[in-house]
């Protein structure tokens, strides 16, 4: 497959406060962000033409920024506008937007208090993350040498740039290995997440899911948890030990690019794909498009 790089497209990119032609939106290379990872970015899914919870990411973005101590000079209701903007301009009916902020070239330095915020949303037509068949049958992945780190050494719950550099490295390590995605355990040794993805498990119909006070609690792994209590499944949010794995009956994983997607093997254990997951899937699905 050939692949389509992201700087050479038609369309328009939101920069700044305004659309810009999608090959114009450019950053300088000394920008701050860059060097030495100060971004926040989201990821947002549309579905006909409709962003799924777009309020909730736009003040995640907001929350994000402050927390790393960047002013992000936008309103809810500003990045909201500015994402709906792209989405038309683009004609995007099923897609992706990518809402980025970023600090800019004016220090250089570990320090960035004079640094300019800049701030753009790019959105795309995009499928689903996974193949129809790995999303029936399960996919396939394994457990990762890389581990989430304490929130004391990161913003771990910010979807800070920086971040994600153990993820890309991850998810290598899993594709070398004939895997779709890697499982990430926690600086005490605990399932955490994959690479960019929430994790559940079922076991005697009730609904197992990490903790997260290590590693973003997702906004699609939150609207789960809303829907499997709904339907009267028992939600246990708590430490999950790797050894535990062999006692699950399912497995998926969540997240705005995987949605809800089924597991079916871990390190050599199979999963089957369950009726929880299937009904959970199913669900979210239809809200989705609602």
């Amino acid at each position: 497959m050939t692949l389509i790089p992201y700087d050479d497209r038609d369309g328009h990119i939101w920069l700044d406060g305004q659309l810009v032609p999608w090959r114009d939106a450019k950053v300088h290379v000394l920008s701050h962000g860059l060097h030495y990872g100060s971004g926040v970015f989201e990821g947002i899914r549309c579905y006909g033409g409709k962003s799924f919870k777009l309020r909730e990411h736009a003040q995640r973005l907001i929350d994000g920024c402050a927390f790393m101590d960047m002013k992000l000079p936008y309103t809810v209701e500003e990045i909201i506008a500015a994402c709906e903007t792209v989405v038309k301009a683009n004609n995007i009916v099923d897609g992706y937007l990518r809402p980025n902020a970023w600090r800019g070239p004016e220090q250089m330095g570990i320090a960035a208090q004079q640094t300019k915020i800049h701030m753009a949303v790019a959105a795309w037509a995009w499928p689903s993350y996974f193949p129809a068949e790995m999303r029936e049958n399960g996919i396939k992945i394994m457990t990762t040498r890389w581990r989430r780190p304490p929130a004391n050494a990161a913003p771990t719950h910010v979807k800070a740039s920086g971040l994600y550099m153990i993820c890309t490295l991850a998810k290598h390590e899993a594709d070398a290995n004939g895997c779709q995605d890697a499982l990430m355990l926690d600086y005490r040794g605990r399932v955490a997440e994959l690479c960019s993805a929430n994790l559940f498990f079922v076991k005697n119909g009730e609904l197992h899911t990490p903790d997260p006070d290590c590693f973003l609690n997702g906004i699609t792994r939150q609207t789960v948890i809303e829907l499997a209590k709904a339907e009267g499944i028992k939600v246990i949010e708590r430490a999950i030990m790797p050894e535990e794995l062999t006692e699950m009956d399912e497995c998926f994983a969540t997240g705005t690019a995987a949605e809800v997607t089924a597991i079916g093997q871990i390190d050599g254990r199979t999963y089957k794909v369950g009726p929880v997951t299937r009904l959970l899937r199913e669900k979210y699905e239809t809200l989705v498009r609602c």
